[in-house]
């Protein structure tokens, strides 16, 4: 039964009962998609099994299988299963007030990754904003994204089945969302870094039109999906390297052994040139998500109509670029770009005070983020107005930092305090007031409304995130000239 302290929500499915905490009701490790196990591993995601007994949804669900990259914000293993299709949503009440809806899609390079990151809390959104949150785990790496088609014509969305995942959560949203307090007409999709690159994706794809009404993509553009040829080689070498001839045999693997067969085409793809892609295990073209190529979706208007926030951080690639480079460093970083030292000279030019290693950090950030993210602006233009664009500038204390990759998260969600935050940010005040800022920037976008002046390509305005903010036009034609011809 329905209590104040536990909510009882009742889905397309069945009910589900939540928990109040912090003035929100909260439900968590809510089955969007049949489990993707067994005979279902490699398969789309398809809605689950109805169930009659009140369901608990106080508990967060378990992340999708993942190995920890050790990394800044990847340090330790989580707990995870195949059985990972999950979400949580996080609303001021299970009423029939209609409110706008944030669905959140978490980064994580598609290798890692979870939707219960406690930066990723919607507290302050629905207590601040009015809004309801949704976070999705979807599958990752070769479970999401092992190109299968052409061994088993089949598995014809192996490729993207990550993706579909994400499409099947939206589908959800559709279709219960009001249960929950929120407007199924009044959807924004955001994410950042691999969540980013799928908010880009799910933007250009016309299998998830009409599940989304605007868009925020964080770090993360158009660029980084693979043509299907490329992605099966990639899929062979799991094969390999799991001593398997057949996709009988990779669905029979336990899930650790794959992780494991994972990390040794990881090493594999390290020795091929650039051209294989930055990672093993990305979205292919070719298929119902992707039918031609992401690009020339977006360059035909697909999603065009959606309005689009989209940005980077000034320093992302400090995250990556830890240790001091020396120049045989940065050439080896120039050749993988698939550029030659005219890149540096014109680095230099544009920053003639930086050393090798902050010029290494910029010329990376470009080619992740910055880069796809012009490019991406520049097909739109073609077709909308309605582009919102921001650099977030805010340096963290860590000096070695800056405005690195994954910062502006807390701020636009407004959980400094969160787990975590201030290994980033580094000692002294919480800088509340920029977080407030930001938050609230992102509140009146997805409340429909321009959070400041649009991006034009004849008057490129884009607002800057600092502890004094601002818009000011950005002339970054040095940057695309520096970068014509190079993907």
């Amino acid at each position: 039964m329905s209590t104040a302290e536990h909510p009882v929500v009742m889905t397309k499915c069945g009910p589900v009962m939540g928990k109040t905490k912090s003035g929100v009701q909260l439900f968590c490790g809510i089955p969007y998609a049949k489990p993707p196990i067994d005979e279902r591993r490699f398969m789309a995601a398809e809605p689950p099994e109805p169930w009659s007994d009140i369901q608990d949804a106080t508990r967060f669900g378990l992340a999708a299988p993942q190995t920890a990259s050790g990394g800044m914000t990847d340090r330790i293993d989580v707990p995870w299963s195949e059985d990972c299709l999950t979400l949580n949503v996080c609303t001021p009440a299970a009423d029939d007030q209609a409110r706008p809806v944030l669905v959140w899609i978490h980064g994580g390079g598609y290798r890692t990754g979870r939707s219960s990151i406690p930066w990723y809390n919607g507290t302050s959104f629905a207590l601040r904003g009015d809004v309801v949150t949704v976070s999705v785990n979807y599958r990752l790496g070769a479970f999401g994204f092992a190109e299968l088609a052409h061994l088993d014509a089949s598995l014809n969305t192996s490729g993207v089945n990550g993706l579909l995942d994400q499409i099947t959560a939206l589908e959800w949203v559709r279709d219960n969302i009001r249960a929950f307090g929120g407007d199924p007409h009044r959807v924004t999709i955001a994410g950042e870094s691999a969540g980013s690159f799928s908010v880009s994706t799910l933007l250009g794809s016309e299998r998830a039109q009409g599940l989304f009404h605007r868009a925020i993509a964080q770090s993360g553009a158009a660029h980084h999906t693979m043509p299907k040829d490329t992605a099966a080689t990639i899929t062979d070498q799991l094969l390999i390297a799991a001593g398997a001839d057949s996709v009988g045999a990779l669905k029979a693997r336990g899930a650790a052994d794959l992780l494991k067969d994972q990390q040794v085409v990881d090493r594999w793809l390290a020795k091929q040139p650039m051209t294989l892609g930055m990672s093993a295990f990305y979205p292919s073209e070719g298929n119902e998500v992707i039918p031609t190529t992401l690009l020339g979706a977006h360059a035909a208007g697909v999603g065009a109509q959606v309005p689009l926030m989209i940005g980077t951080n000034k320093d992302e690639a400090s995250l990556f670029i830890m240790n001091t480079l020396d120049q045989a460093g940065l050439n080896r970083q120039i050749e993988g770009f698939g550029a030659t030292g005219y890149l540096q000279a014109a680095y230099a030019d544009m920053f003639p005070t930086f050393d090798l290693t902050r010029l290494g950090i910029e010329m990376s950030t470009d080619y992740m983020f910055k880069i796809p993210t012009l490019r991406l602006l520049e097909l739109r233009a073609q077709h909308t107005r309605e582009n919102y664009v921001y650099q977030f500038d805010w340096e963290s204390r860590q000096g070695h930092l800056r405005a690195t990759h994954a910062l502006e998260i807390p701020f636009a969600f407004n959980t400094l305090d969160a787990p975590g935050v201030k290994d980033f940010i580094g000692p002294g005040e919480l800088p509340t007031e920029l977080a407030f800022e930001m938050h609230d920037r992102w509140i009146a976008f997805i409340h429909g409304h321009a959070p400041w002046e649009a991006y034009r390509p004849d008057a490129p305005h884009r607002m800057h995130f600092d502890d004094a903010s601002s818009v000011r036009e950005a002339d970054e034609s040095a940057r695309l000239a520096a970068w014509a011809g190079l993907r």
